[in-house]
């Protein structure tokens, strides 16, 4: 049987040979072992030696020129590499021991950027940006576009001047990686084609965590699966455009699930103009504003199981007036809701556990502690076609509100349990003002659009 020993004594004098032009430098380097078990490229063997002061960015683009037009990996041993400026060729497998070869950005433009590469893979490696301005041009410290066949797997990325990860025209995955200390978003994706972002650590970035984004609303099908998403900052400020954990933008098909998201300046997860989206099984703790939206012109959004604890709003899948609509909104446990937000709000105010607007359902719901609304149905004319039903509201300011003004469609709100709601159970609206009495202690609603049946409440 040809285990290691054998392998290795059998293969003695390929070795010497092998390591000829860096003997004596690579003889103590962890890890370099398995640059010949993995039939790679070790890279002090091209003149690319870590721990040094020296900038080593020609040596390390020969090396990697010289991996691509022999089409073979480069195992990087531990230690430290100084970098900048490097534009990968057309094939880079490159790898590390994970947690110990750090490639650190030495300024001036950009650390890796790559323009419509065949495969990049990149794994075991700690990428240092040592929070360096970069150059205008640059998207992130990693800068990837047009890549055909992508992988960052086990990576740490921190420090950077701008993104972590960007990406453009991307297919492929983002895996087991931790980022932070982005000075913009960790991870950001535009114009992707079949991207995963799953298993991966995003945290204390200044505007947003997970970014996937289209130029255009078009199909997209990025899965973020499995990731955890903290103490996300909105540095440069607005109303929602940053500072949220999880925000997809213009994409269609893509699948939310599964991620632990907390302490976001805005929202957990925020979807805006995304179609066909499922947002499912996720856990969204402490979140400045909705922890979870879905808003502007989106067409189907499936919103189910997930646990929002603490927010100024729980879930909101709302803007019927710019074409939001049809939706389901099931499963969901939403509690300890906050009046006070990141900015001043508009009328209602904050503190509502749940808001739909047009083609929705929203059943089987536990809302607790929404010192506002529990449940929002409409807003002025913008409501049509919903049902709420089979939901358990507890200390709620009013439990449910539904719009009566002129124009609006047609809500059934039945079968829901209403416990201790301080201003009513269930009350019409115009707009943000009450001009009904208790729709549940009433034989009829008063109102055509409207049915108001078989609520229990306490």
């Amino acid at each position: 049987m040809l285990n290691r020993r054998t392998l290795l004594t059998g293969t003695a004098g390929f070795a010497v040979v092998g390591l000829a032009l860096g003997k004596a430098a690579a003889a103590g380097l962890t890890g370099i072992e398995k640059a010949s078990m993995r039939g790679s490229i070790n890279a002090t063997e091209l003149g690319v030696q870590p721990g040094t002061f020296d900038d080593q960015s020609k040596a390390f683009a020969k090396l990697l020129r010289d991996a691509n037009s022999r089409d073979m990996p480069v195992f990087l041993p531990a230690g430290t590499y100084l970098v900048s400026n490097l534009s990968l060729p057309g094939r880079v497998r490159l790898s590390g021991v994970p947690g110990a070869t750090r490639i650190v950005y030495g300024g001036d433009g950009h650390l890796f950027m790559a323009e419509q590469a065949d495969h990049v893979e990149l794994s075991g490696l700690v990428f240092d940006g040592s929070n360096r301005s970069m150059g205008d041009y640059a998207q992130g410290l990693l800068d990837l576009r047009r890549v055909g066949h992508l992988v960052v797997d086990n990576c740490q990325i921190t420090g950077s001047g701008k993104n972590g990860l960007a990406l453009e025209h991307a297919t492929g995955r983002i895996e087991r990686s931790d980022i932070s200390g982005a000075a913009d978003a960790g991870i950001y994706s535009v114009e992707a084609a079949g991207l995963t972002i799953s298993g991966n650590t995003v945290s204390d970035c200044a505007n947003g965590g997970i970014l996937v984004h289209r130029w255009q609303a078009a199909e997209d099908g990025t899965m973020v699966t499995g990731n955890r998403v903290e103490r996300i900052g909105a540095r440069s400020g607005g109303t929602g455009q940053n500072g949220n954990g999880i925000n997809a933008f213009r994409v269609g098909n893509v699948i939310i699930s599964g991620n632990v998201v907390s302490d976001c300046a805005f929202s957990a997860i925020r979807a805006n103009s995304s179609s066909n989206l499922q947002i499912s099984g996720n856990t969204c703790s402490r979140s400045g504003e909705t922890a979870v939206y879905s808003e502007f012109s989106f067409e189907g959004a499936v919103i189910s199981n997930n646990i929002v604890d603490g927010a100024a709003n729980g879930i909101s899948i709302v803007n019927f007036n710019e074409g939001g609509r049809m939706g389901v909104c099931s499963g969901n446990i939403v509690r300890n809701l906050s009046t006070s937000g990141p900015y001043t709000a508009d009328p209602p105010g904050f503190g509502v556990g749940i808001g739909v607007e047009a083609d929705t359902i929203a059943s089987n719901n536990v809302i607790e502690n929404a010192p506002l609304y529990g449940m929002s149905i409409g807003w002025g004319p913008y409501l049509r076609n919903v049902v709420a039903t089979g939901n358990i509201i507890r200390k709620a300011g009013t439990g449910i509100v539904v719009s009566v003004v002129e124009g609006a469609g047609t809500a059934v709100i039945s079968d829901n349990v209403i416990d201790g709601a301080v201003n009513g159970a269930v009350i019409g609206q115009r707009w943000a003002e009450p001009v009904t009495a208790d729709l549940t202690q009433l034989s009829s609603s008063g109102f055509a659009h409207l049915t108001v049946e078989r609520n229990r409440v306490s």
